[in-house]
């Protein structure tokens, strides 16, 4: 797969106490890395707003540094296409009272990358 190519998002909610509250997998059809990543995040946030957030509140967890850096301020925006994806994700993160973003390694994440690698192998067979 290159970059841009064809891309899925995959994420996974869970309340405070570690309980999975929904699991997504989706096909989102070409998109960089970077883009994807950013509407995984978008994706996540909207669950929680439509659903109500869980009470100890909502942590997002990224193995993107680029996304939780430039969320957090830290990096700047270059691309022009994640300018209008960081905005919305700001505005969803901002109508959640208690949201925190954390960076993650890799290998922590496994299973939000086996539902997007899961979406692309169906949608592209």
């Amino acid at each position: 797969m290159g970059n841009p190519g064809p891309a899925g998002v995959g994420l996974v909610l869970e309340d405070g106490r570690g309980e999975v509250l929904t699991q997504v997998g989706r096909f989102i059809g070409e998109a960089t890395n970077n883009e994807a990543e950013y509407l995984a995040l978008i994706m996540g946030l909207e669950e929680a707003i439509i659903n109500g957030p869980p009470q100890e509140g909502l942590v997002a967890k990224s193995d993107s540094q680029l996304l939780v850096k430039q969320l957090a301020g830290e990096y700047r925006i270059k691309d022009k296409k994640l300018k209008p994806l960081y905005q919305w994700a700001k505005r969803l993160a901002s109508a959640l009272e208690n949201f925190k973003l954390e960076f993650i390694p890799r290998g922590e994440n496994k299973k939000a990358d086996k539902l997007a690698l899961m979406a692309i192998d169906e949608a592209t067979w």
